[in-house]
């Protein structure tokens, strides 16, 4: 008899949360007995539905976790610091979403069409990328595998829910002020854009926004260091040079990102687009005679990324430009977190750790 799992939802009211339980109930991979749907005192006792059926939501705490299998993080990383070690020491597996145990040595950080070999060491803790890293591994890694990479250069166009609820409602009434109102979008007022946790904020309605996440020392800022640094440790490569800008646009959902590498062999562009076309999880979209190229309208709702306007660059003989696209809720989160669940079914790494590495808080 094949076992069955209770899984949890650790922040299960939320944009990412709620998208994680839709994708657990479109799962034909995972085996559910039951979902245990948990978040902060303030969303504790609202009703939510999976599969039809009423689920109350209750109280995180550090005793949650006892009937507990799998557990699904994505209520900020300060939670998941402070209650994913608990997760683990009661037997559960932990798929967390936040930054916060991504570049932990002893968390695997895992896009499962790319590295899904790192699950099998996992000490009870699997890290999701940010959203951004996933789409642009699923793009590169069948060029890596074919032809090497040395370099890549990103430029990155994302939607505001990567910013959650608040950036999603500051965006539309923006919008609705300088369509409906005539206000002068200069004249906006802003309260969460580009970075709640920054000092000024900036409107987002009919403009572009070069930040995204606070700045770091060196000038980059999080956001860019966290494509940088993450892509490094899933292809298990330091040597590979990479660099981003992260700019925020009035796109609701639906990260774009313009992606230029240097391959270590030169490649033929016809198998290049080949190979995409025939690796797990990407979809080639790619006929310029027909305009047909990723656009984020069309991502939206969908599990897949998708890349386009492949073309050689014209004076670098090994270089590359394409555009890739992907729902930064779904891939970019909650369906990668519910993918590495299936997977570590698949392999039969569901299983209690012997030894505790994360410290309870």
């Amino acid at each position: 008899m094949s076992k069955s799992y209770t899984v949890a939802v650790v922040g299960a009211t939320g944009a990412v949360g709620t998208q994680m339980i839709k994708m657990l109930e479109e799962s034909t991979v995972l085996p559910i007995k039951k979902v245990k749907l948990l978040s902060s005192i303030r969303s504790a006792g609202k009703v939510l539905q999976y599969k039809g059926q009423d689920v109350v939501v209750e109280e995180l705490t550090e005793d949650s976790f006892g009937d507990v299998d799998i557990a699904l993080f994505s209520a900020g990383g300060s939670v998941s610091a402070k209650y994913a070690p608990y997760a683990v020491k009661s037997g559960a597996v932990v798929v967390d979403n936040t930054s916060h145990f991504r570049m932990n040595e002893n968390a695997p950080l895992v896009v499962p069409e790319v590295n899904a070999h790192a699950l099998d060491s996992h000490k009870g803790i699997i890290a999701c990328p940010n959203c951004s890293t996933i789409q642009m591994m699923v793009a590169l890694e069948p060029i890596r595998r074919n032809y090497g990479l040395k370099r890549v250069i990103v430029s990155t166009y994302q939607a505001v829910s990567g910013a959650g609820a608040k950036a999603i409602q500051e965006t539309v009434d923006q919008l609705g002020q300088v369509v409906n109102d005539g206000v002068n979008p200069a004249d906006l007022k802003a309260e969460i854009l580009p970075c709640s946790g920054d000092k000024k904020h900036y409107p987002i309605a009919f403009n572009a926004l070069p930040q995204i996440d606070v700045f770091t020392d060196n000038d980059y800022t999080y956001e860019e260091m966290k494509m940088t640094n993450e892509t490094k440790k899933i292809m298990e490569d330091d040597s590979i040079q990479v660099s981003a800008t992260c700019v925020r646009i009035p796109v609701i959902t639906g990260h774009s990102e313009s992606v230029y590498v240097e391959t270590e062999k030169v490649a033929d562009i016809k198998d290049v687009k080949e190979a995409i076309g025939s690796f797990p999880g990407a979809v080639l979209e790619d006929d310029i005679s027909n305009q047909i190229y990723p656009q984020a309208v069309n991502a939206a709702g969908k599990k897949e990324t998708f890349v386009g306007r492949l073309r050689k660059d014209l004076d670098v003989e090994n270089g590359i430009h394409m555009w890739v696209v992907s729902d930064n809720l779904l891939k970019g989160a909650a369906w990668n977190s519910v993918q590495i669940a299936e997977t570590l079914h698949e392999r039969n790494l569901v299983r209690p750790t012997e030894e505790l590495v994360f410290d309870l808080n």
